[in-house]
């Protein structure tokens, strides 16, 4: 259950974060280079469906820099910006709280 959150998590975020600098609501039109911020996220994905602990815990760390830049953007600008940095936080925090919980649960299994 904790890795389907994670992936699910982690998915939709990759999606969000690729979606959100190429369409939505772009830095500048036409899109920008900022969609490639979800390179990190994409490179932790295999790792996560295969459930790897190791992936988990370096991830759940990654993941922290994507809710703080959800907070600092929800705070900071407005209209659909402002809603797409909202769902990057809820996602950011289902993500770190199914790793974490994912990591602890194997603890014994490592």
């Amino acid at each position: 259950m904790l890795r389907r959150v994670a992936a699910g998590a982690l998915i939709a975020l990759i999606a969000l974060c690729v979606a959100w600098e190429l369409w939505l609501a772009p830095l500048r039109p036409g899109g920008s280079l900022m969609a490639l911020k979800a390179l990190p996220l994409a490179l932790a994905l295999g790792g996560v469906l295969k459930g790897r602990r190791a992936t988990y815990q370096w991830a759940s760390m990654l993941i922290l820099a994507y809710f703080a830049e959800g907070v600092t953007r929800a705070w900071s600008e407005s209209g659909t910006a402002r809603g797409l940095a909202a769902m990057e936080i809820v996602l950011s925090l289902a993500f770190f709280a199914a790793a974490v919980s994912y990591a602890r649960l194997t603890r014994g299994a490592a």
